[in-house]
């Protein structure tokens, strides 16, 4: 499975905003593994601002080293609240 590393190591060089058709080809250009080609090709038809946008948007495993027990032990966790779970109270 791509993670987000393996995704935005291929798109270092694209010029943003781009278009999925621009993020795959660039993909393709810098010799991206089947994987990676395939998580950008189900990529919605919308302009990305950046590749945070592109890895987010192609539904890709942010942190695939670690299990789902210990995903869930940092949710559980509220010492590392984000952002937006921190204001959700105001």
């Amino acid at each position: 499975m791509a993670s987000y590393s393996d995704v935005l190591q291929y798109l270092e060089a694209l010029d943003y905003p781009a278009q999925k058709d621009d993020v795959v080809r660039e993909a393709e250009r810098e010799g991206a593994p089947p994987e990676v080609l395939k998580a950008l090709r189900a990529l919605p038809p919308v302009d990305y601002a950046d590749g945070n946008q592109v890895a987010r948007s192609a539904h890709i495993d942010a942190a695939p080293e670690l299990s789902r027990s210990q995903r869930a032990a940092q949710t559980r966790d509220k010492r590392h609240l984000r952002v937006s779970q921190h204001l959700r109270g105001i």
